[in-house]
């Protein structure tokens, strides 16, 4: 194998660990020979990559900003009114965290006073600004009331997806989560959206489900 693959694959081993990790334990209980030994490396693999614990959390942030990126791209690709797009921008990010670690440690590592390094954006901010935007266009598009405070709106939606996943991680598996942001968008669709227009919406939040992954065992 060649050399630069073979150090491509041993980073991406290390970061898939550190997350894991960071997502169970949290990071300051996560210490860097914890990941060595999860990650099945050396010490000096480890480090050849990533500094200090505080490398590996940058990066996993990152990973995370451009996975939001891509899902948010790939459904302005999709041409749909701007309710469904933000629909299927949150069910998507639910599909990637059930599927792996990095996303569900980005959110702990946000949530958890690790520091934003610049260029890197905070991702709450960037889904503010996704939130704002699509619902300020479903308000044209008369998808939401005329006279729904947006901004008040889109602060709400980013709490209760973030603490969604915050509030569950002790309590529930992950795999529970498409469940949890179909109940999300079922009280704000009765909030938010016209009578005449929540079938569809409604309609639209448990097809998502379906596409996001299995709902898991009951909640306990």
């Amino acid at each position: 194998m060649p050399r630069q693959l073979r150090a491509e694959q041993t980073r991406s081993t290390i970061i898939t660990a550190a997350a894991d990790l960071f997502d169970r334990n949290g990071y300051e209980r996560t210490s860097l020979s914890d990941i060595v030994e999860h990650a099945q490396v050396t010490k000096g693999a480890l480090y050849f990559h990533f500094a200090a614990k505080e490398d590996l959390a940058h990066a996993i942030m990152e990973l995370q900003a451009r996975a939001v990126r891509q899902v948010t791209g790939e459904v302005e690709e999709r041409d749909c009114p701007s309710l469904e797009a933000l629909m299927r921008i949150t069910f998507a990010f639910t599909r990637l965290s059930v599927e792996g670690p990095v996303v569900r440690a980005g959110f702990r590592l946000a949530t958890g006073g690790v520091e934003v390094r610049p260029p890197l954006r905070h991702p709450f901010t960037e889904w503010l600004e996704i939130a704002t935007t699509r619902l300020l266009g479903a308000v044209k598009e008369a998808d939401v009331h005329p006279d729904v405070d947006v901004h008040a709106a889109a602060r709400s939606l980013v709490s209760f997806f973030v603490g969604t996943r915050v509030t569950g991680r002790p309590l529930e598996p992950v795999a529970r989560l498409p469940r949890r942001t179909t109940e999300m968008w079922h009280l704000l669709i009765r909030g938010l959206v016209p009578l005449p227009r929540r079938p569809r919406y409604l309609g639209l939040a448990a097809q998502l489900e379906r596409e996001a992954g299995p709902a898991g065992p009951p909640a306990r």
